[in-house]
């Protein structure tokens, strides 16, 4: 998978701008639903990645891209569902993750990709 975080608040993935969060399960890009976790805004300071969202947590390995500056705030129950299921989770800029994902196979690929701060 070629992804490419170059511009704040825009992604590239396989030759397609996105300029909104993405996620990625098994190689398919859609919009991450982060309705659920603005509940939470006002404690964060910024809408964090909960476990009450949509998280594609089938494979080994779960990647979550935290923004051009590391700014997403990934709450500490995501950490412990992870845990439970024997995921591994890979939290890093959203640069850094994009670079990671190249060296994997599509099918093989499990994201959440945060693409502002």
């Amino acid at each position: 998978m070629r992804a490419r975080f170059d511009n704040f608040g825009e992604i590239e993935i396989d030759g397609k701008q996105y300029r909104h969060d993405v996620l990625i399960q098994g190689g398919v890009v859609r919009k991450r639903k982060k309705t659920a976790s603005k509940a939470y805004r006002d404690d964060y300071g910024h809408t964090p990645l909960s476990s009450e969202e949509p998280i594609p947590w089938g494979g080994r390995s779960l990647y979550i891209g935290t923004g051009m500056y590391g700014a997403l705030p990934v709450m500490p129950a995501v950490y412990k569902e992870a845990e439970q299921r024997g995921v591994e989770l890979v939290v890093d800029r959203t640069g850094n993750i994009c670079r990671l994902l190249q060296e994997r196979r599509s099918e093989d690929i499990n994201a959440i990709l945060h693409v502002t701060c």
